[in-house]
C-alpha cells in the first residue's frame, strides 16, 4: 500500500530527500512539509512544476508546530526528519512526538543521499552553525587555485525566494545576486565566494547543480550548511570544530554523524578557548574519528580601520543564523569591538523593531548584538530601522557581506572580516597535499 509521509525541513535537506527518495516513488505520497528555523517559510507550496507528476497541485508547507494534528489529519504513515543542527534529545522528543501521533520516524542515512560525481570532491563541514566552514571553504579554493586546480563551489541549499526560479542557480559576479533577489542570508554564503572571483552553485535540484558544476571544475568544494551531511559523496571531508563550545560535537544532529566521518578534522577558534576545552575537543575526534588528520585553527579577526572604534559607543550586527540556531550569544564583531577598545557596546534589544523583535523572543540566548536577520523584505526594513535607532557612535558590521549595499543608515559603520588561519603544525595545506595525493583520480 502506498504509504504517506510528511518530511519536516526547513527549506534545504527537505527538497533534496524529496528529490531523491519520492519524487516520482509510486510507494509513497508525500502530504506535506513542515517548516522550522528560517521564518516566513511556511506559508507557501512546494510548486508541482518541481513536485512531478505525481503532485500535479504541488505539496504545502506548514508550520513544523501543527505536526502533531497533520499526522492525525492525514493518517500519515511515516514522517523524515530532514533538517541539521537540532540538539539529539530534540530530535528524538519530535520522534516520540510522531510516533505516539501513529506515525514511524526516519533519518534517512548520509550515504543514502549523497550523489556520485565524475569530479573529485571535498567536502567542507561542521558539527555546528557558527563553526568558520565558509573562511575554510576559501581556504581551501585558495590551496587548490596555488596547485593550478580550478574548484567550483557548491553551496548546500538555501532556496528562500520563488523555487520555480531557483532550481540551478550559478552565482560568478556580483550582478547575479540582483538577478535571483538574493536574501541577506543567501548572500552570505554566495559573496565572499564571488569576491574572489569563485564560482559557487547553489538551487533545489542538485543532480542538475552536480552535472553543471562538474562541466567547469577541476575539484568541486561541498560547501555545507548548518552542520548538515554532504549531498556528494566525497573524496574528502574536512569537518570544523569548535573550540569554544566543547562537547557539542556529540550532541546535535547532525553534526555526530560529520565527526566520525572526518577525513580532516579543525579545531577552530583556539586563540582564546580555554586549553582544556580544546583538549575535550581533540579527545572526542580521537575516540570517535581515529583515521582523522587533526589540525588547529583560529579565525582571523580583521578591522580594517580599529582606531575608529576605540572609545565609541559601537552597535554591534552579528551573522543571523549563528546566533539563532547556531545558538551563539554573540560573534565575531562583539570580540572585536571588545579587542579594539570600544567604550561602550549598545544592547540592541531595547530599539529592536517588528520581526527583530519576535526573533529576541524566539531565542532568548541572543546577548547585547544585532543578528543581522533579512529572509524578507519586511525584516531587511525592520533590520534597518533597528539600527537606525540606535543610539551609538558606530556600527559594527561582522557578516560576510557589505551590509551598507542594502541598508540606508543614517550613522557611520565599518566592517569585522574573518579569515582561516593554522595555528600551528601541520598546516591545512600539508594535509590536503598529502590526502590528495593519494587519489588515484586527482
Amino acid at each position: 500500500m502506498m504509504k504517506k509521509v510528511i518530511i519536516m525541513g526547513a527549506a534545504g535537506r527537505d527538497f533534496h530527500n524529496f528529490n531523491l527518495l519520492f519524487k516520482d516513488n509510486p510507494a509513497y505520497r508525500v502530504v506535506a512539509f513542515t517548516a522550522a528555523q528560517i521564518p516566513l517559510m511556511h506559508d507557501r507550496i512546494y510548486p508541482p512544476e518541481l513536485a512531478g507528476a505525481l503532485y500535479p497541485e504541488g505539496i504545502p508547507f506548514y508550520p513544523e508546530e501543527k505536526l502533531e494534528s497533520l499526522i492525525r489529519e492525514h493518517q500519515a504513515d511515516l514522517v523524515v526528519f530532514s533538517y541539521s543542527d537540532v540538539a539529539h534529545v530534540d530530535v528524538m522528543h519530535k520522534a516520540s512526538l510522531a510516533m505516539a501521533a501513529g506515525a514511524g520516524f526516519l533519518l534517512p542515512g548520509a550515504a543514502q543521499t549523497m550523489l556520485a560525481a565524475a569530479k573529485p570532491v571535498i567536502a567542507v563541514c561542521a558539527v555546528r552553525t557558527g563553526c568558520g566552514k565558509s573562511q575554510t571553504t576559501r581556504k581551501i579554493c585558495e590551496i587548490l587555485r596555488g596547485l593550478g586546480k580550478k574548484a567550483v563551489v557548491v553551496r548546500h541549499p538555501m532556496p528562500y525566494g520563488d523555487l520555480r526560479q531557483q532550481v540551478v542557480q550559478r552565482f560568478a559576479a556580483f550582478e547575479d545576486f540582483s538577478r535571483w533577489q538574493l536574501t541577506i542570508e543567501e548572500r552570505e554564503e554566495y559573496e565572499p565566494l564571488v569576491d574572489q572571483d569563485i564560482v559557487v552553485y547553489g538551487g533545489i535540484d542538485y543532480r542538475q547543480i552536480l552535472a553543471q558544476a562538474e562541466e567547469e571544475a577541476d575539484i568541486i568544494i561541498w560547501d555545507g550548511g548548518n552542520n548538515d551531511t554532504p549531498f556528494f559523496k566525497p573524496d574528502l571531508q574536512v569537518v570544523v570544530f569548535d573550540a569554544l563550545r566543547p562537547g557539542h560535537e556529540l550532541l546535535y544532529c547532525a553534526g555526530e554523524t560529520n565527526m566520525r566521518l572526518a577525513d580532516i578534522a579543525i579545531i577552530n577558534k583556539v586563540v582564546g578557548a580555554r586549553p582544556e576545552n580544546i583538549e575535550i575537543v581533540r579527545g572526542n575526534i580521537t575516540r570517535n574519528a581515529p583515521r582523522a588528520d587533526i589540525l588547529l585553527a583560529t579565525s582571523l579577526l580583521q578591522v580594517k580601520e580599529p582606531e575608529r572604534i576605540q572609545g565609541k559607543t559601537v552597535l554591534v550586527v552579528e551573522d543571523g543564523p549563528t546566533l539563532t540556531h547556531g545558538g551563539m550569544a554573540y560573534g565575531a564583531g562583539f570580540l572585536a569591538a571588545e579587542r579594539c577598545g570600544a567604550a561602550h557596546i549598545v544592547d540592541p534589544r531595547a530599539f529592536a523593531v517588528g520581526t527583530l523583535q519576535a526573533v529576541y523572543t524566539a531565542y532568548p540566548h541572543i546577548g547585547r548584538v544585532l543578528p543581522a536577520m533579512g529572509y524578507s523584505p519586511e525584516q531587511i526594513r525592520d533590520l534597518e530601522a533597528t539600527i537606525n535607532s540606535c543610539g551609538c557612535d558606530l556600527v559594527l558590521f561582522s557578516t560576510p557581506i557589505h551590509l551598507r549595499h542594502l541598508l540606508s543608515l543614517n550613522k557611520p559603520a565599518i566592517r569585522v572580516r574573518y579569515e582561516y588561519q593554522d595555528y600551528g603544525e601541520p598546516t591545512l595545506q600539508e594535509v590536503l597535499a598529502k590526502r590528495m595525493g593519494a587519489w588515484a583520480r586527482f
